[in-house]
């Protein structure tokens, strides 16, 4: 069960590198903060995993204390995002085409073998969650980048059994189903077989 400390933890981490990780070349950063050992380790500094954090935060932070916080980071975060709005933006478009070629990645590896990568959708839909949140935060979006992700969702749609939520019931309140649906289900390992 995750729990709002570890989501906050990294946006802090996150946000106080902020700027130098916008203004670098690096497109994935390490974050340089250790984890608990009953936690998950942390993933790398990037803007879709610092967007994911912020809407995984919004779902945990039940205290006042937690919600506090979390409002002060999310306003310090705008502070740098107007700040550096270019960098922003390039950051994020360079992330995009990364996460883009992961997923695509994944969903060939599917396609070749469904019983050997099922149980990696999970994980690996966090890809397709960071690049619905990239999307807003670039200023254009490439139209070959758009039509690539379309054409995944096309794939996805043909592959993909609509059920329960896969992640943590606790983060459901900050993925709605009507922008997030291929949250809410597995992939089809029956595929001609």
């Amino acid at each position: 069960m995750s729990d709002a400390e570890y989501e906050l933890r990294f946006m802090k981490a996150g946000i106080e590198q902020l700027e130098s990780y916008l203004l670098s070349r690096d497109v994935f950063r390490p974050i340089g903060i250790p984890n608990k050992a009953s936690e998950p380790p942390y993933p790398q500094l990037t803007l879709g995993w610092l967007l994911l954090f912020q809407l995984r935060a919004r779902a945990v932070s039940q205290t006042s204390k937690q919600q506090s916080e979390l409002k002060r980071l999310e306003a310090e975060m705008e502070v740098v995002r107007s700040k550096w709005r270019t960098a922003w933006s390039n950051k994020a478009a360079a992330e995009f085409r990364s996460r883009l070629n992961l997923w695509t990645n994944f969903l060939n590896d599917f396609e070749t073998d469904p019983t050997d990568n099922l149980d990696r959708f999970p994980y690996e839909v966090t890809r397709r969650v960071q690049l619905d949140l990239l999307m807003e935060e670039i200023f254009e979006l490439p139209k070959a980048d758009r039509d690539a992700l379309n054409g995944l969702d096309v794939l996805l749609n043909a592959i993909f059994i609509p059920g329960d939520f896969v992640w943590e019931p606790i983060f459901k309140p900050s993925f709605p189903k009507a922008r997030f649906w291929y949250l809410y289900g597995s992939l089809r390992v029956d595929q001609g077989a």
